[in-house]
Protein backbone atom coordinates (compact mmCIF):
# COMPACT_ATOMS: atom_id res chain seq x y z
CA UNK A 1 0.00 0.00 0.00
CA UNK A 2 1.64 3.85 -0.69
CA UNK A 3 2.15 5.88 2.11
CA UNK A 4 -0.64 7.94 3.63
CA UNK A 5 -0.74 11.50 2.58
CA UNK A 6 -1.05 14.55 4.21
CA UNK A 7 -0.83 18.53 2.99
CA UNK A 8 0.27 21.04 5.61
CA UNK A 9 -0.91 24.70 5.40
CA UNK A 10 0.83 26.76 8.76
CA UNK A 11 -0.99 29.78 7.50
CA UNK A 12 -0.10 32.99 9.43
CA UNK A 13 0.36 33.59 12.79
CA UNK A 14 1.75 31.06 15.16
CA UNK A 15 0.38 28.67 12.96
CA UNK A 16 3.97 27.90 11.15
CA UNK A 17 5.48 28.11 14.83
CA UNK A 18 3.23 25.18 16.08
CA UNK A 19 3.29 23.03 12.77
CA UNK A 20 6.82 22.91 12.97
CA UNK A 21 6.63 20.95 15.85
CA UNK A 22 4.15 18.86 14.31
CA UNK A 23 6.65 18.30 11.70
CA UNK A 24 9.06 16.55 13.94
CA UNK A 25 6.86 14.83 15.47
CA UNK A 26 5.79 13.26 12.02
CA UNK A 27 9.59 12.66 11.07
CA UNK A 28 9.61 10.45 14.41
CA UNK A 29 6.78 8.40 13.37
CA UNK A 30 8.64 7.59 10.27
CA UNK A 31 12.07 6.87 11.99
CA UNK A 32 11.01 5.50 14.78
CA UNK A 33 7.61 3.52 13.94
CA UNK A 34 8.22 2.85 10.33
CA UNK A 35 5.10 5.09 10.11
CA UNK A 36 5.51 6.73 6.81
CA UNK A 37 4.28 9.66 5.79
CA UNK A 38 3.94 12.11 2.27
CA UNK A 39 3.91 15.40 3.36
CA UNK A 40 3.95 18.18 0.92
CA UNK A 41 3.29 21.85 2.00
CA UNK A 42 1.39 24.61 0.95
CA UNK A 43 -0.07 28.50 1.74
CA UNK A 44 -3.30 29.41 3.08
CA UNK A 45 -5.01 32.67 4.58
CA UNK A 46 -2.86 35.88 4.91
CA UNK A 47 0.39 33.82 3.52
CA UNK A 48 -1.46 32.71 0.88
CA UNK A 49 -3.08 36.98 -0.49
CA UNK A 50 0.98 37.50 -0.02
CA UNK A 51 1.92 35.48 -2.70
CA UNK A 52 -1.46 34.98 -4.88
CA UNK A 53 -3.90 37.05 -3.94
CA UNK A 54 -6.01 35.02 -2.98
CA UNK A 55 -6.74 33.49 0.85
CA UNK A 56 -6.57 29.79 -1.04
CA UNK A 57 -5.27 29.33 -4.94
CA UNK A 58 -6.67 27.13 -7.09
CA UNK A 59 -3.66 25.02 -7.15
CA UNK A 60 -3.58 24.51 -3.58
CA UNK A 61 -7.39 23.50 -3.19
CA UNK A 62 -6.61 21.16 -6.28
CA UNK A 63 -3.71 19.43 -3.60
CA UNK A 64 -6.59 19.28 -1.01
CA UNK A 65 -9.09 17.51 -2.49
CA UNK A 66 -5.58 14.97 -3.43
CA UNK A 67 -4.31 14.06 -0.27
CA UNK A 68 -5.73 11.73 2.37
CA UNK A 69 -5.80 14.73 4.75
CA UNK A 70 -5.15 18.59 5.53
CA UNK A 71 -3.34 19.98 8.63
CA UNK A 72 -3.91 23.54 9.51
CA UNK A 73 -2.61 25.73 11.58
CA UNK A 74 -4.24 29.28 11.70
CA UNK A 75 -5.45 32.20 9.66
CA UNK A 76 -5.37 36.00 9.64
CA UNK A 77 -4.06 38.93 11.18
CA UNK A 78 -4.38 42.60 11.77
CA UNK A 79 -3.01 43.53 8.98
CA UNK A 80 -5.52 41.83 6.78
CA UNK A 81 -8.68 43.38 8.60
CA UNK A 82 -8.74 46.27 5.83
CA UNK A 83 -9.13 43.47 3.13
CA UNK A 84 -12.37 43.07 1.33
CA UNK A 85 -14.15 40.76 3.02
CA UNK A 86 -13.98 38.33 0.34
CA UNK A 87 -10.29 37.63 0.27
CA UNK A 88 -9.91 37.77 4.12
CA UNK A 89 -7.90 34.78 5.69
CA UNK A 90 -10.79 33.29 7.02
CA UNK A 91 -12.35 32.48 3.49
CA UNK A 92 -9.69 30.36 2.39
CA UNK A 93 -10.37 28.05 5.38
CA UNK A 94 -14.43 28.62 4.39
CA UNK A 95 -13.64 27.70 1.04
CA UNK A 96 -11.86 24.27 2.50
CA UNK A 97 -14.30 23.48 3.79
CA UNK A 98 -17.04 24.28 1.54
CA UNK A 99 -15.37 21.87 -1.57
CA UNK A 100 -14.06 19.33 0.44
CA UNK A 101 -17.62 18.92 2.09
CA UNK A 102 -16.24 18.61 5.28
CA UNK A 103 -19.69 18.50 7.29
CA UNK A 104 -18.75 17.18 10.58
CA UNK A 105 -16.78 19.17 12.61
CA UNK A 106 -15.45 16.96 15.51
CA UNK A 107 -14.02 19.37 18.81
CA UNK A 108 -13.09 17.17 21.39
CA UNK A 109 -13.31 18.94 24.89
CA UNK A 110 -11.20 17.15 27.60
CA UNK A 111 -9.81 18.45 30.58
CA UNK A 112 -6.06 16.73 31.48
CA UNK A 113 -5.94 15.79 35.09
CA UNK A 114 -2.71 17.88 35.43
CA UNK A 115 -5.06 20.71 33.91
CA UNK A 116 -7.77 20.75 35.77
CA UNK A 117 -7.29 23.81 38.19
CA UNK A 118 -6.59 25.55 34.89
CA UNK A 119 -10.40 26.03 34.56
CA UNK A 120 -12.40 28.85 35.35
CA UNK A 121 -14.71 26.13 36.81
CA UNK A 122 -13.90 24.30 40.12
CA UNK A 123 -11.76 20.70 39.96
CA UNK A 124 -14.94 18.27 40.37
CA UNK A 125 -16.25 19.80 37.61
CA UNK A 126 -13.96 19.53 34.91
CA UNK A 127 -11.39 16.69 36.35
CA UNK A 128 -12.37 13.59 33.87
CA UNK A 129 -14.09 15.97 31.92
CA UNK A 130 -14.20 13.86 27.97
CA UNK A 131 -16.86 14.98 25.96
CA UNK A 132 -16.97 15.77 21.91
CA UNK A 133 -19.20 17.82 20.77
CA UNK A 134 -20.12 17.43 16.57
CA UNK A 135 -20.91 20.64 14.78
CA UNK A 136 -22.27 21.00 11.32
CA UNK A 137 -19.89 22.52 9.29
CA UNK A 138 -20.64 23.00 5.65
CA UNK A 139 -24.22 24.58 5.44
CA UNK A 140 -26.67 26.71 8.13
CA UNK A 141 -26.68 30.60 8.96
CA UNK A 142 -22.61 30.86 7.77
CA UNK A 143 -23.77 29.81 4.31
CA UNK A 144 -27.30 30.41 3.67
CA UNK A 145 -28.38 32.51 0.97
CA UNK A 146 -29.80 34.88 0.57
CA UNK A 147 -27.15 37.18 3.02
CA UNK A 148 -25.59 40.85 2.89
CA UNK A 149 -26.06 43.79 3.37
CA UNK A 150 -28.66 46.00 1.72
CA UNK A 151 -30.53 49.31 1.81
CA UNK A 152 -34.03 49.01 2.98
CA UNK A 153 -35.90 52.64 2.85
CA UNK A 154 -33.18 55.38 4.61
CA UNK A 155 -31.35 52.54 6.20
CA UNK A 156 -29.21 49.78 5.92
CA UNK A 157 -30.02 45.80 6.71
CA UNK A 158 -27.60 43.26 7.42
CA UNK A 159 -29.22 39.76 6.39
CA UNK A 160 -27.68 35.98 6.72
CA UNK A 161 -30.07 33.04 6.43
CA UNK A 162 -30.13 29.96 8.44
CA UNK A 163 -31.46 27.14 5.82
CA UNK A 164 -30.97 23.03 6.26
CA UNK A 165 -32.17 20.70 4.81
CA UNK A 166 -32.80 16.67 5.81
CA UNK A 167 -30.23 15.05 3.68
CA UNK A 168 -27.39 18.29 5.79
CA UNK A 169 -29.02 16.57 8.97
CA UNK A 170 -29.49 13.36 8.92
CA UNK A 171 -25.14 13.04 7.73
CA UNK A 172 -24.08 15.22 11.00
CA UNK A 173 -26.45 13.00 13.01
CA UNK A 174 -25.11 9.80 12.01
CA UNK A 175 -21.51 11.50 12.53
CA UNK A 176 -22.54 12.02 16.17
CA UNK A 177 -24.18 8.27 16.72
CA UNK A 178 -21.49 6.56 15.49
CA UNK A 179 -18.87 8.28 17.44
CA UNK A 180 -21.39 7.56 20.56
CA UNK A 181 -21.26 4.03 20.09
CA UNK A 182 -17.51 4.53 20.46
CA UNK A 183 -17.82 6.27 23.57
CA UNK A 184 -20.90 6.82 26.22
CA UNK A 185 -23.26 5.47 23.64
CA UNK A 186 -24.87 9.06 24.71
CA UNK A 187 -26.24 11.97 22.21
CA UNK A 188 -27.37 15.41 23.36
CA UNK A 189 -28.93 17.51 20.67
CA UNK A 190 -28.65 21.14 20.81
CA UNK A 191 -30.88 23.47 18.86
CA UNK A 192 -33.77 26.22 19.12
CA UNK A 193 -36.53 24.17 17.76
CA UNK A 194 -38.80 26.69 20.24
CA UNK A 195 -38.06 30.20 18.52
CA UNK A 196 -36.66 28.44 14.98
CA UNK A 197 -38.39 26.66 11.82
CA UNK A 198 -34.42 25.21 11.38
CA UNK A 199 -34.59 24.15 14.94
CA UNK A 200 -37.52 22.22 14.72
CA UNK A 201 -36.90 20.68 11.80
CA UNK A 202 -33.28 19.28 13.06
CA UNK A 203 -34.99 17.99 15.98
CA UNK A 204 -37.30 16.00 14.22
CA UNK A 205 -34.49 14.92 11.83
CA UNK A 206 -32.48 13.77 14.65
CA UNK A 207 -35.01 11.66 16.17
CA UNK A 208 -35.59 10.47 12.99
CA UNK A 209 -31.90 9.29 12.34
CA UNK A 210 -32.10 7.72 16.12
CA UNK A 211 -35.17 5.66 16.11
CA UNK A 212 -34.56 4.16 12.88
CA UNK A 213 -30.57 3.48 12.77
CA UNK A 214 -29.38 3.76 16.39
CA UNK A 215 -32.13 3.04 18.89
CA UNK A 216 -29.28 2.15 21.08
CA UNK A 217 -27.65 4.88 21.46
CA UNK A 218 -28.99 6.92 24.68
CA UNK A 219 -30.93 10.33 22.63
CA UNK A 220 -31.61 13.36 24.28
CA UNK A 221 -32.92 17.05 22.94
CA UNK A 222 -32.21 20.57 24.67
CA UNK A 223 -32.22 23.82 23.70
CA UNK A 224 -28.60 25.70 22.68
CA UNK A 225 -28.85 28.06 25.60
CA UNK A 226 -29.71 25.90 28.26
CA UNK A 227 -26.70 23.69 26.84
CA UNK A 228 -24.79 26.46 27.16
CA UNK A 229 -25.74 26.86 30.49
CA UNK A 230 -25.44 23.18 31.60
CA UNK A 231 -22.12 22.83 29.92
CA UNK A 232 -20.98 25.31 32.68
CA UNK A 233 -22.78 24.01 35.24
CA UNK A 234 -22.26 20.24 34.91
CA UNK A 235 -20.48 19.52 31.85
CA UNK A 236 -19.71 15.94 32.31
CA UNK A 237 -23.45 14.88 32.23
CA UNK A 238 -22.59 15.42 27.97
CA UNK A 239 -20.79 12.08 26.11
CA UNK A 240 -21.62 13.63 22.65
CA UNK A 241 -23.16 16.88 21.61
CA UNK A 242 -24.46 17.25 17.62
CA UNK A 243 -25.58 20.43 17.29
CA UNK A 244 -25.41 23.50 14.26
CA UNK A 245 -23.01 25.79 12.58
CA UNK A 246 -23.61 28.23 14.70
CA UNK A 247 -24.51 26.72 17.90
CA UNK A 248 -21.70 24.51 17.54
CA UNK A 249 -19.15 27.46 17.01
CA UNK A 250 -20.03 29.33 20.79
CA UNK A 251 -20.88 26.24 22.25
CA UNK A 252 -17.50 24.21 21.06
CA UNK A 253 -15.84 27.31 22.28
CA UNK A 254 -17.46 27.81 25.70
CA UNK A 255 -16.22 23.52 26.12
CA UNK A 256 -12.69 24.96 25.32
CA UNK A 257 -12.23 27.20 28.00
CA UNK A 258 -13.53 24.31 30.61
CA UNK A 259 -10.52 22.14 30.14
CA UNK A 260 -8.09 25.57 30.84
CA UNK A 261 -6.72 27.11 27.51
CA UNK A 262 -7.35 26.96 23.68
CA UNK A 263 -3.98 26.33 23.42
CA UNK A 264 -4.54 22.41 24.17
CA UNK A 265 -7.81 21.94 22.10
CA UNK A 266 -7.48 20.23 18.32
CA UNK A 267 -10.44 19.84 15.81
CA UNK A 268 -11.12 17.59 12.85
CA UNK A 269 -13.93 18.08 10.12
CA UNK A 270 -14.49 15.30 8.39
CA UNK A 271 -16.65 14.56 5.08
CA UNK A 272 -17.76 11.40 3.37
CA UNK A 273 -15.48 8.62 2.47
CA UNK A 274 -12.86 9.10 -0.84
CA UNK A 275 -12.51 5.94 -2.66
CA UNK A 276 -9.76 4.67 -0.70
CA UNK A 277 -12.76 4.29 1.82
CA UNK A 278 -10.69 6.94 3.59
CA UNK A 279 -12.88 10.23 4.63
CA UNK A 280 -12.63 13.75 3.22
CA UNK A 281 -10.73 15.35 6.45
CA UNK A 282 -8.85 18.44 7.68
CA UNK A 283 -7.43 18.89 11.26
CA UNK A 284 -6.76 22.41 12.84
CA UNK A 285 -5.95 23.43 16.30
CA UNK A 286 -8.85 25.43 17.69
CA UNK A 287 -6.45 28.61 18.47
CA UNK A 288 -6.79 31.22 16.30
CA UNK A 289 -3.53 33.15 14.44
CA UNK A 290 -2.33 35.01 18.06
CA UNK A 291 -0.62 37.50 16.43
CA UNK A 292 0.41 39.43 19.76
CA UNK A 293 2.63 36.53 20.39
CA UNK A 294 3.86 35.37 16.66
CA UNK A 295 7.05 34.68 16.13
CA UNK A 296 8.33 34.94 20.14
CA UNK A 297 8.44 31.56 20.65
CA UNK A 298 6.05 31.40 23.34
CA UNK A 299 3.05 29.38 21.44
CA UNK A 300 1.83 26.40 22.81
CA UNK A 301 1.96 23.57 19.82
CA UNK A 302 0.09 21.00 21.77
CA UNK A 303 -3.50 22.16 20.62
CA UNK A 304 -1.48 21.21 16.86
CA UNK A 305 -0.10 18.12 17.81
CA UNK A 306 -2.95 16.66 19.10
CA UNK A 307 -4.95 17.45 15.67
CA UNK A 308 -2.16 15.37 14.02
CA UNK A 309 -3.10 12.28 16.86
CA UNK A 310 -6.56 12.96 15.84
CA UNK A 311 -5.64 12.48 11.83
CA UNK A 312 -3.87 9.67 12.85
CA UNK A 313 -6.63 7.48 14.30
CA UNK A 314 -9.54 8.88 11.55
CA UNK A 315 -7.59 9.15 8.41
CA UNK A 316 -4.85 7.12 8.83
CA UNK A 317 -6.40 3.93 10.60
CA UNK A 318 -3.30 4.03 13.70
CA UNK A 319 -5.51 4.33 16.91
CA UNK A 320 -2.57 3.08 18.74
CA UNK A 321 -0.15 5.63 17.53
CA UNK A 322 -2.27 7.96 18.26
CA UNK A 323 -3.08 6.85 21.54
CA UNK A 324 0.79 7.09 22.20
CA UNK A 325 1.05 10.56 21.55
CA UNK A 326 -1.84 11.66 23.38
CA UNK A 327 -0.42 9.51 26.58
CA UNK A 328 3.14 11.48 25.47
CA UNK A 329 0.98 14.87 25.66
CA UNK A 330 -0.54 13.58 29.15
CA UNK A 331 2.97 12.72 30.59
CA UNK A 332 4.66 16.14 29.57
CA UNK A 333 1.76 17.89 31.59
CA UNK A 334 1.90 15.65 34.43
CA UNK A 335 5.42 16.23 34.50
CA UNK A 336 4.98 20.24 34.96
CA UNK A 337 6.46 21.55 31.50
CA UNK A 338 3.88 24.34 30.69
CA UNK A 339 4.25 26.95 27.82
CA UNK A 340 3.22 30.56 28.83
CA UNK A 341 -0.30 30.11 28.63
CA UNK A 342 -0.41 27.04 31.12
CA UNK A 343 1.42 28.79 33.82
CA UNK A 344 -0.07 28.77 37.28
CA UNK A 345 2.52 27.29 39.87
CA UNK A 346 4.44 29.92 41.40
CA UNK A 347 8.05 29.66 40.54
CA UNK A 348 7.20 27.43 37.22
CA UNK A 349 9.64 28.63 34.26
CA UNK A 350 7.59 28.55 30.67
CA UNK A 351 9.12 26.35 27.85
CA UNK A 352 9.24 27.66 24.65
CA UNK A 353 7.84 26.40 21.41
CA UNK A 354 10.26 24.27 20.92
CA UNK A 355 10.50 22.82 24.21
CA UNK A 356 7.44 21.59 24.62
CA UNK A 357 8.18 19.68 21.34
CA UNK A 358 11.46 18.34 22.94
CA UNK A 359 9.56 17.39 25.71
CA UNK A 360 6.21 15.37 23.58
CA UNK A 361 9.37 13.94 22.20
CA UNK A 362 11.15 12.80 24.83
CA UNK A 363 8.27 11.18 26.35
CA UNK A 364 7.66 9.31 23.09
CA UNK A 365 10.81 7.79 23.17
CA UNK A 366 10.35 7.08 26.57
CA UNK A 367 7.43 4.97 24.63
CA UNK A 368 9.41 2.76 23.17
Amino acid sequence: MSNPSLLILPGDGIGPEVMAQVRRIIDWFGDKRDLKIDVSEDLVGGAAYDAHGTPLHDDTMAKAQEVDAVLLGAVGGPKYDVLDFSVKPERGLLRLRKEMDLYANLRPAQCFDALADFSSLKRDVVAGLDIMIVRELTSGIYFGEPRGIFEEGNERVGINTQRYTESEIERVARSAFELARRRGNKVCSMEKANVMESGILWREVVQKVHDEEYADVELSHMYADAGAMQLCRWPKQFDVIVTDNLFGDLLSDAAAMLTGSLGMLPSASLGAPMANGRPKAMYEPVHGSAPDIAGQGKANPIACILSFAMALRYSFDQGAEADRLEAAVAKVLEDGVRTADLLGEEGVEPVSTEGMGDAVLAALDASL
